[in-house]
């Protein structure tokens, strides 16, 4: 067993939430090839990513209080063999339909990796801590899309979509083994939680009713909802409408992921003499011009994969500031139930990136217009979050670098 602050654990950690935007990235290029097969329409197919994302939300409200009261472990493998058997179905499917059901199950299961990540942080580390190593475990984390739309795009040309999927349960697969005999248990005996419905609720509630934990989770689920309008919409604007070839998709989407990382790593640099908020004002900034460009782009007609790459790029970079210090700032409060808060958070995280991609797939065009002004909105909502609640209610354990009681 590795140590639980040992680089290595966070290497892992990382390798086990990856697995969430994994089968989100991976599938991406082969979205126009699902719907020729299955003769469904744009509506139908991006479906499969909304049904998937709201089952991810849905699922993480009860994976965190299991694993406040059994543990980090048990859940997250578990989760990943329930995702294992969803990509079987997944790759067997012979209809639209079947092909949402089984995303549904997938979504069960693959939630496990990012509520426990997050959880794991904050029972390792301190609020301001946690800051850190979630830009750390961050940067780590975006080689999966970075890597994931490239393999996708190259086996829906080599091969079929269909090994796509089995790509996927084969890595959930590796990851419970790695899970189950490369991590400690981070969860202290005394934090653990009991299971009854009237203490679940009161948790929920007492979460929920914190000022400073619905300022930065909102903030973070607008900004992650222009996140997700772009993977809603780029394989349709770039390969459908502006010309990019499956194959060459995840070379474009790997500017994002620079975009990004670099963004990761600037909120490193910048926590040596910045505080939380400020790195968080910042990158809310970078993320809105980028949004507005795109906009604007759009709007004056520019149509070209670089009039969509760049914008996105900047976005990603204040996107890359932002989510390690809402991450962490929601989480400070909650020392003793940091699985439900992680839930929580993901929860309205990932209804806010389905309700996006939903609006983004419903409302599309045939041009990047409908796509970039999603993201934009997404970004200005992001930061009236910051300007009437984060500035007003910060996590004072945040700040401080202290640990809540």
């Amino acid at each position: 067993m590795l140590a639980l602050t040992s680089i290595w654990t966070t290497i892992l950690l990382a390798a086990a939430v990856a697995l969430g935007p994994l089968a989100v990235d991976m599938y991406l290029p082969a979205l126009p090839q699902i719907g020729a097969d299955f003769d469904a329409g744009t509506d139908q197919v991006q479906l499969t990513l909304s049904v998937y994302l709201a089952g991810f939300a849905i699922a993480q409200l009860i994976c965190g209080p299991l694993a406040d009261r059994f543990g980090r472990k048990p859940i997250m493998i578990g989760g990943f063999l329930l995702f294992t058997v969803a990509s079987i179905g997944c790759a067997l499917a012979n209809n639209i339909e079947t092909l949402q059901l089984f995303r549904f199950l997938q979504a069960l299961g693959g939630s496990a990796g990012p509520v426990l990540g997050r959880a794991i942080i904050r029972d390792i580390y301190t609020p301001r801590e946690a800051a850190k190593i979630l830009a750390l475990l961050a940067s780590i984390m975006a080689l999966a899309p970075a890597v994931a739309p490239t393999l996708g795009g190259l086996m829906v040309g080599g091969l079929s979509w269909h090994w796509i999927f089995i790509a996927m349960g084969g890595y959930a697969l590796v990851m419970a083994a790695v899970t189950a005999f490369g991590i400690p248990e981070p969860l202290k005996p005394e934090y653990r939680q009991p299971l009854r419905l009237c203490h679940l609720f009161a948790n929920y509630r007492r979460i929920s009713t914190d000022a400073s934990f619905i300022g930065y989770t909102l903030t973070n689920a607008a900004i992650y909802g222009g996140l997700f309008a772009f993977l809603s919409g780029a394989s349709f604007v770039l390969i459908d409408v502006l010309g990019v070839q499956p194959e060459h998709f995840g070379f474009y989407f790997a500017a994002i992921v620079v975009g990004y990382i670099a963004g990761n790593l600037g909120s490193i640099r910048l926590a040596r003499f910045l505080g939380p908020d400020q790195i968080l004002f910042y990158g809310l900034i970078t993320a809105l011009a980028g949004g507005a460009i795109m906009a604007l782009l759009a709007y004056r007609q520019v149509y070209s994969p670089w009039a969509v790459m760049i914008p996105q790029a900047i976005f990603m970079a204040g996107t890359g500031l932002v989510l390690p210090q809402c991450m962490a700032g929601a989480l400070a409060n909650f020392p003793t139930m940091a699985g439900s808060a992680s839930a929580l958070f993901g929860f309205i995280q990932m209804s806010a990136a389905a309700i996006a991609g939903a609006i983004v797939g419903a409302l599309h065009n045939g041009t990047p217009l409908v796509m970039a002004t999603v993201i934009a909105t997404c970004a200005g909502l992001a930061m009236i979050g910051y300007l009437l609640l984060v500035q007003r209610y910060p996590a004072k354990a945040f700040e401080t670098g202290k640990a809540s009681a």
